[in-house]
């Protein structure tokens, strides 16, 4: 059976501040180009507060600690794992 979440009593800064949503998603296109079509935006922000300016960054990370990410998902997950290893790379073990 599924574990239940329990209600947090605070909001996402994203959602609360319109400039830092700007702000984000400024940061979030400018690394656009880097990661594979189809990353979600979210997805892209996480990266891009995380760090990560490509691919070959996600190398020196495991890949529950990427997908630990807020705005990581499932499917982000799977373009990243794929990207990586067509480009012969993979996340740190």
């Amino acid at each position: 059976m599924p574990r239940r979440r329990t209600p947090t009593t605070h909001a996402c800064e994203l959602v609360t501040d319109p400039d830092a949503r700007k702000d984000a998603d400024r940061l979030a296109a400018s690394i656009r180009e880097a990661f594979p079509a189809g990353i979600s935006r979210p997805a892209l922000r996480a990266l891009a507060n995380a760090g990560f300016t490509g691919l070959h960054a996600l190398t020196l990370w495991s890949e529950s600690e990427v997908a630990s990410l807020h705005g990581m998902g499932p499917k982000a997950m799977g373009l990243l794992r794929e990207a990586l290893h067509v480009t012969g790379r993979d996340f740190r073990p």
